[in-house]
């Protein structure tokens, strides 16, 4: 067995973990109650995620759940017992450093959210923390916040008015709308739908494309889409010309350069 073709790995019941040809696929596993997530599975979540996100043989992540929703949200009924919130941080204390939303956002790592389903409160806000949306027909977009007496604890706010603009997102936000797929792609929150049966198969082939590339360079240029948000223009430029420079010593660039020259496809190995 390769390296790229390892055995499915099971994390934890609640959570799965594979790898297999450069992708690493977590799935959320609780189908009896839509996936929403426990105290326990965010601390599995934000560990699985860290742990693609720093294996070298890792280049694209798929997320998505097992059954009829992608996450319905958290898990309220086992909030009021030991294993909610409270389980993933101290009593009085909550480390945002190493939740779900965070960490997606801190990773370099290309992710893509399959959407198999409902994706409602914090299952939307972390669906759009993924880099890529592909959704089934059968999914939507529930944003329900205000409608629970609660606002997008998970990014929400963050989010969407950067990616579909101010306006949009206050209609999304203060109405507390449900989207569905094609209404989700209308607004730009999803890169595309597909039926419900190819989700998984055109998920993977969006993966390998970008597994093809050469990963230090897609890392990198996913940073500086990251850092850009929150920089001129000049400073950000010049942030550039600076990751290029690494970038030139590499394998993989002389690769990029032969396989261009010789007109044939790269063989990328991340160094």
């Amino acid at each position: 067995m390769t390296d790229t073709q390892r055995a499915p790995q099971t994390a934890s019941s609640e959570v799965l973990y594979a790898v297999e040809d450069h992708i690493a696929t977590i799935t959320l596993n609780a189908p009896e109650r839509l996936n929403t997530i426990s105290g326990p599975m965010l601390n599995t979540l934000a560990a699985l995620l860290t742990k693609a996100n720093e294996d070298p043989d890792v280049r694209c992540v798929i997320l998505t759940g097992n059954g009829r929703a992608f996450c319905a949200g958290l898990d309220l009924n086992k909030e009021r017992g030991d294993e909610g919130l409270s389980a993933a941080s101290s009593p009085t204390t909550l480390d945002l450093r190493n939740t779900p939303p965070t960490v997606l956002q801190a990773m370099d790592k290309p992710t893509i959210c399959a959407v198999n389903g409902g994706a409602a409160g914090y299952g939307m806000d972390t669906a759009l923390g993924c880099d890529i949306r592909i959704m089934a027909e059968s999914a939507k977009l529930a944003a329900a916040f205000v409608k629970r007496g609660v606002v997008p604890e998970s990014g929400g706010t963050w989010f969407l008015p950067r990616m579909i603009g101010w306006a949009k997102a206050a209609e999304l936000i203060f109405t507390g709308r449900t989207l569905s797929a094609r209404e989700s792609l209308d607004w730009g929150l999803a890169n595309e739908v597909v039926p419900d049966a190819e989700l998984m198969d055109r998920a993977r082939v969006v993966a390998k494309e970008i597994a093809g590339n050469a990963p230090l360079a897609v890392q990198a240029a996913k940073r500086m889409m990251r850092m850009g948000l929150n920089e001129t223009f000049p400073d950000h430029v010049h942030h550039v010309y600076l990751q290029l420079l690494p970038l030139f010593k590499t394998q993989d660039m002389k690769e990029g350069i032969a396989a261009f020259m010789e007109k044939r496809e790269a063989k990328f190995v991340g160094r």
